[in-house]
């Protein structure tokens, strides 16, 4: 079970890498990008089994006998997900599948789209003083209907950022049930589609209004809503306009620069630890 991140093939682990590169079948989801997958090395068996909103290739059931199946006729297989297989990847069930079925299973993490899309914005989850806690909730939960009493109190908490997965449909709902249970209306929030990618679009608005700046933009799946106080940290937020492509985000285009002077020399010569001595 190998997560990919959120999109941009740079930050893929090397485990990750290694395994792409290495495997007899990959079975890949609808949301890993031509990029990462043109990673995977040639001789591999791609085997596609992607779902969306009311079209799924394949159902869950036959995803695990196709891994299983792969997997008794000795093949090394990769089940590649987007973000983190066991953060709303069902990478648990998967792998529940396979053991009971005497298979041995590895997991490799991915960057989760919470860490991902949202550290690319300059928006810290956690900041000392605005937010000591993070929750992260999936839009799928209660499609259609009322935000979960429990759940929209505890997330309308004042020190506490919401990341909402997949929260498109479930946005307005989400909205008026945490104002309800005492939100400040004018909280920060983000709505981030494609995060990470080319296509990465991204709206900046106040949490009431953040569903209208979504649906006057069209936003498609999928889409990340990032609700607290620390979306304010964001270089976007404040900014005239509310809607950003990834051309506006600052990338650091060179490595490698030639360096001038000693930079040991700016180490703090402190008691006992000469700027240029290791520390014990």
């Amino acid at each position: 079970l190998v997560g990919t991140g959120p999109g941009d093939p740079g930050l893929l682990t090397v485990r990750a890498l290694q395994l792409m590169q290495s495997a007899d079948v990959v079975l890949y989801d609808r949301l890993i990008s031509e990029d990462i997958l043109r990673l995977v090395h040639g001789d591999a068996l791609m085997v596609y089994v992607g779902k969306s909103k009311g079209l799924h290739t394949r159902s869950q059931d036959e995803i695990h006998r196709l891994l299983l199946d792969f997997s008794r006729a000795g093949a090394v297989v990769v089940r590649l997900k987007g973000g983190d297989p066991y953060v709303f990847g069902r990478g648990g069930e998967e792998m529940d599948y396979l053991q009971e079925h005497g298979m041995r299973v590895h997991c490799v993490p991915g960057i989760t789209a919470a860490s991902g899309i949202s550290a690319e914005l300059g928006i810290p989850l956690t900041h000392r003083g605005l937010a000591d806690s993070v929750k992260f909730l999936t839009g799928h939960l209660r499609e259609g209907g009322d935000l979960p009493e429990d759940v929209a109190m505890r997330a309308a908490q004042e020190k506490t950022t919401l990341v909402v997965y997949m929260g498109l449909t479930t946005l307005p709902t989400l909205a008026k049930g945490l104002v309800e249970h005492g939100m400040d209306p004018a909280t920060p929030a983000a709505a981030i589609e494609r995060g990470t990618t080319p296509r990465q679009r991204t709206v900046v608005a106040p949490l009431d209004r953040l569903h209208a700046a979504v649906e006057e933009e069209a936003f498609q799946s999928p889409t990340l809503i990032v609700v607290g106080k620390v979306v304010s940290l964001s270089p976007l937020w404040g900014q005239e306009r509310r809607l950003f492509t990834a051309d506006d985000l600052e990338r650091p285009q060179a490595y490698g620069l030639p360096v001038s002077g000693d930079l040991g020399s700016l180490l703090p010569a402190e008691a006992g630890w000469p700027g240029n001595a290791p520390a014990p």
